[in-house]
């Protein structure tokens, strides 16, 4: 176990597998208190996460089951968090849900809505209720949303998907002006082909992406959760006070901004 010197609280939503995951051990590597969330079905994850963290950095953990679509629970995971944590500092609203491949006259209502709920309707809900907590105790935080590289290019048969992660990109740019006069900065990761538990279906071969990708440049391989985990690390860091508004794109040269 390595204890490290605590950097302040950090919230991460999504965190039981996957990119969120890796973003919650990078944080507390880098020595964040770190708060947990996931869906309440997914507590037992959670606390295997945090156990982890634990058992490599002994350093302070909060595990927060929610529904990040939720308004009600979204308030009180944040507000729970921080005082739990003595205070947010950083939140990373990374929650999100893949969605239905199909195209857009092929879609339901209910399968729109679903999508937009989580990727959209969450992220805005944490950015809300972070911003609140932050103004509140004068903290000038980094708030830190979940975008993709669907959300600069839209792919065919991901209307819904490529909705919600375009909106991310708008959302962080009004709430980093917004927010701004508080000190508080906001920004966005973009990932391209990450290699995840909910993304490994769409790759019939992981280790020939480009079968699936053909856009991916040949010296491409697919990414790793914790090639996102590093430039959250970097956003959430005193280093990063000079960046707001934007949407970091992290997808191997797939394409260019």
């Amino acid at each position: 176990m390595v204890f490290i010197k605590s950097l302040g609280a950090a919230l991460v939503t999504g965190a039981s597998q996957g990119i969120g995951k890796a973003i919650a051990m990078r944080l507390a590597h880098d020595g964040y208190r770190v708060a947990l969330n996931d869906l309440g079905h997914k507590r037992n994850q959670l606390e295997a996460v945090a156990e982890d963290i634990n058992q490599k950095f002994g350093t302070e953990t909060f595990v927060v089951p929610a529904d990040v679509s939720k308004e009600e629970q979204v308030e009180v995971m944040v507000a729970s968090s921080s005082k739990a944590l003595g205070g947010l500092d950083v939140i990373v609203a990374n929650a999100g849900i893949m969605g239905p491949t199909k195209p857009i006259t092929e879609l339901s209502m209910e399968e729109w809505d679903q999508v937009q709920q989580v990727n959209i309707r969450g992220v805005f809900l944490c950015y809300k209720w972070a911003g609140r907590d932050m103004i509140a105790r004068g903290s000038k935080g980094r708030i830190i949303g979940a975008s993709s590289m669907v959300g600069k290019q839209g792919v065919a048969n991901l209307g819904s998907y490529a909705a919600a992660k375009f909106g991310v990109r708008g959302l962080t740019q009004v709430a980093a002006l917004e927010l701004g006069k508080y000190g508080i900065t906001v920004n966005a990761y973009a990932p391209g082909a990450i290699l995840t538990p909910m993304s490994e279906s769409s790759f019939s071969d992981h280790s020939a992406p480009h079968k699936d990708l053909p856009s991916l440049p040949p010296f491409a391989k697919l990414g790793r959760p914790e090639d996102i985990a590093s430039i959250v690390s970097y956003l959430a860091s005193k280093e990063a006070h000079y960046i707001t508004g934007q949407t970091i794109s992290v997808n191997a040269g797939i394409h260019f901004d």
